[in-house]
């Protein structure tokens, strides 16, 4: 686990609040981002969706419940994420090394040596009316290859995110679980036919967000999100974080491109 409340740290989030993460795995900060920041990154997403500017993965892609069959199908260039958010513009660049994200992160982690990769987020989430999908229970570092399982995703709503609008939901206190292999399906997402599954899955909790709303959350922590039922488009934007001794595995995806030194 992390190595939290360094004093050699600036101090922002307070006791309570690195204690809820430790306990859930996810903290919800209020409106830490202002208005005329994420104006800013709408007009970013916005011009980079009309016309769509690569490098960006389409919803037919993942193939996830809900999603269009193939590329070529109706819907089949419904932009799921906007790829290499760091890269596409100064102002989300701004955002992720912004120094209320950092002191929160370093607090988090225990370290002042903060890194961004930009192989795993690193993106903008566009959830679409219409052809959105729905992803099942799993875990970010599934798929992630570092010498410790210790990162922290942060996630901005860019405009206000619940249930019917593919809002998150997560499991509290799941980074801490140690589950069988047998648990999970062939692309590591919670099996739904396993009754201990369903308990886990049935403490549920909706993690609703307002504009300018961040979430923090573990890469362990399980969390699923369903399609926009809405008419409005929601931008979300997620970069994941590590400490600079937890290292990505040399050869794996994960250490594809360099990582990011937070100032």
């Amino acid at each position: 686990m992390f190595k939290m409340n360094n004093p050699a740290i600036s101090q922002g989030l307070s006791e309570l609040q690195l204690q809820q993460f430790m306990h859930d795995g996810y903290l919800i900060l209020r409106g830490l981002a202002a208005g005329s920041l994420r104006k800013q990154m709408i007009d970013a997403v916005e011009t980079a969706l009309n016309p769509a500017l690569g490098p960006l993965e389409y919803e037919a892609d993942v193939q996830y419940p809900g999603s269009p069959s193939s590329q070529s199908a109706a819907g089949g260039h419904t932009p799921r994420r906007l790829l290499n958010a760091y890269s596409r513009d100064a102002v989300f660049r701004q955002w992720a090394g912004s120094p209320d994200v950092a002191s929160a992160l370093r607090q988090l982690i225990g370290t002042e040596q903060l890194l961004l990769t930009q192989n795993h987020h690193n993106c903008i989430m566009t959830k679409m009316p219409e052809y959105s999908s729905k992803t099942s229970w799993h875990q970010d570092i599934r798929y992630w290859s570092f010498d410790r399982p210790e990162l922290v995703n942060v996630w901005l709503a860019l405009g206000d995110e619940f249930a019917d609008k593919g809002g998150m939901k997560f499991i509290p206190g799941s980074h801490k679980l140690e589950l069988d292999r047998g648990r999970f399906d062939a692309d590591f997402f919670l099996r739904h036919d396993l009754p201990e599954n369903e308990s886990l899955i049935n403490s549920a909790v909706d993690a609703e967000l307002k504009a300018g709303d961040v979430l923090l959350f573990h890469c362990r922590t399980f969390h699923v999100a369903g399609a926009n039922e809405t008419r409005q488009a929601k931008y979300s934007v997620v970069f994941s974080y590590h400490a600079v001794d937890n290292r990505p595995i040399p050869g794996t995806r994960s250490a594809r491109l360099d990582s990011i030194v937070i100032d």
